[in-house]
């Protein structure tokens, strides 16, 4: 993430700014019971934030030189607290392990619906022939949407959770 959006992390703070980007995530960090993650700053003219890390005590929140430019003390700073609640939530991780397990479902039953429709296409002499490849690409397609559906239903409610989350940290 550091290197994708080519975040400068704020290690030593060079203004003012930095330095209340810093003690602010921070302190959030603090109250709510995580490590100090790292904080870093990214150019794009987009307002926008992120939190990555593997875990609570090893994060980063980064946010844009847009949004730093386009919003308000107390406005970045519920955008913070926002991001830190996800660091507090472990929402990296639990999407990521989500989307791992709804992966391998889509490939299982893809593949059982491939083998399905390829013994009756084969009257059951088994194999692989076309009727594999067509149910199991059918079933990627029908699955991959279930799965996507399932995500994005998952992943509003951890944003919901994260602007609560934020709105306490924030005040």
């Amino acid at each position: 993430a550091i290197r994708s959006m080519r975040v400068k992390l704020i290690d030593q703070p060079a203004n003012e700014t930095e330095r209340w980007l810093k003690e602010t995530v921070h302190a959030q960090a603090e109250a709510s019971g995580v490590g100090l993650p790292d904080v870093g700053v990214f150019d794009s003219p987009t307002p926008n934030a992120f939190a990555t890390g593997w875990n609570k005590n090893d994060a980063l929140v980064a946010v844009s030189t847009g949004l730093l430019a386009s919003m308000d003390r107390g406005e970045v700073e519920a955008v913070l607290g926002h991001e830190v609640a996800h660091v507090y939530n472990g929402d990296m991780v639990t999407m990521g392990l989500l989307q791992g397990v709804l992966n391998t479902f889509v490939i299982i039953f893809s593949r059982v619906l491939g083998q399905l429709l390829n013994n009756l296409l084969t009257r059951g002499r088994g194999g692989y022939g076309p009727g594999f490849l067509i149910g199991n690409l059918i079933g990627n397609v029908l699955f991959g949407a279930l799965a996507g559906m399932i995500a994005a239903w998952f992943s509003r409610q951890r944003e919901f959770r994260a602007d609560a989350g934020g709105a306490k940290l924030a005040g």
